[in-house]
């Protein structure tokens, strides 16, 4: 069990035990009303013992809280999905990731993305693609076919230059100027973002170096697929959620982030500065 599964069990528990103290009620009267034993309501509220479905609806509805059951299977099914290791992910390989992924990508109507850190992979071009994909496969190791695996990865390209969706993305300027392979890499990726601005089902926008950030900061890469799923990269690990609360948050970070975002010709001039300032290291 990874740490993120370990802290979301010990919250689900949190949470019986205060709907059960919100309900007034002891250990005791609880497991009257019930008929679980003083033990097994112990070991839930301590995250040493899984609940069932029914013991979750049974004991909603001895504590009144019968509008909270939906709410709280949902985020109970999820929590052994929550969290999934690269490591884990990344046995499969690159290739077969992306193509167990290609699915969901293709059903998706609206797809919001937002990036700090690198270029969205649906607006990455083959050679950004190349330098993620070597980068990857030597941190870990992979036994990839490099050249296999950016074929695959280039699925998510083609998915936007030819797929049915729309796409929303708002991209840190910060993320421009993480340089992956040479100039010309580069060059490919920027000259793909101008063109992009200027796609029809795509809005672009980027968030300016030295935005005040009143609202919502800056974080980790994030994935909304239409309204039934996000996904956030992090370092070790991916975090994958259907839950609609948690949905509903990530909606409302997007939105604000959005918000601080510059489109059109503001968009292209921030990436065309990007362009210069690798072209001075470059020169310098």
């Amino acid at each position: 069990m990874s740490e993120q599964q370990a802290e979301a069990k010990k919250a689900f528990g949190i949470r019986l035990r205060d709907l059960r103290l919100d309900a007034r009620l002891s250990g005791r009267q609880l497991s009257a009303m019930t008929g679980m034993r003083p033990s097994k309501i112990s070991r839930i509220e301590h995250a040493r013992q899984n609940p069932t479905e029914d013991d979750i609806r049974t004991w909603c509805r001895a504590c009144s809280a019968e509008n909270q059951i939906p709410e709280l299977i949902a985020a109970h099914r999820q929590i052994d999905e929550m969290w999934q290791e690269h490591r884990q992910q990344l046995r499969q390989g690159l290739k077969n990731l992306s193509a167990k992924n290609k699915p969901l990508y293709e059903r998706t109507k609206l797809m919001r993305v937002y990036t700090s850190l690198n270029i969205p992979g649906f607006l990455q071009k083959p050679m950004y693609v190349r330098a993620v994909v070597e980068a990857v496969t030597q941190f870990h190791k992979l036994p990839d076919n490099v050249d296999e695996a950016v074929k695959a990865r280039l699925g998510r390209l083609q998915i936007l230059t030819s797929g049915p969706g729309q796409f929303a993305f708002a991209v840190e300027a910060s993320a421009l100027y993480v340089t992956l392979g040479d100039q010309a890499t580069m060059d490919e990726q920027f000259d793909f973002l101008i063109a992009a601005t200027r796609m029809n089902h795509v809005s672009l926008g980027i968030i300016p170096l030295g935005t005040t950030r009143n609202r919502v900061w800056a974080g980790e890469n994030f994935y909304i697929f239409d309204e039934h799923t996000v996904r956030s990269d992090q370092w070790t690990g991916t975090y994958e959620t259907s839950r609609p609360i948690e949905i509903s948050t990530f909606l409302r970070i997007f939105n604000l982030l959005r918000e601080q975002a510059v489109y059109g010709d503001a968009a292209r001039a921030e990436i065309e500065a990007a362009r210069r300032h690798l072209q001075s290291r470059e020169t310098s």
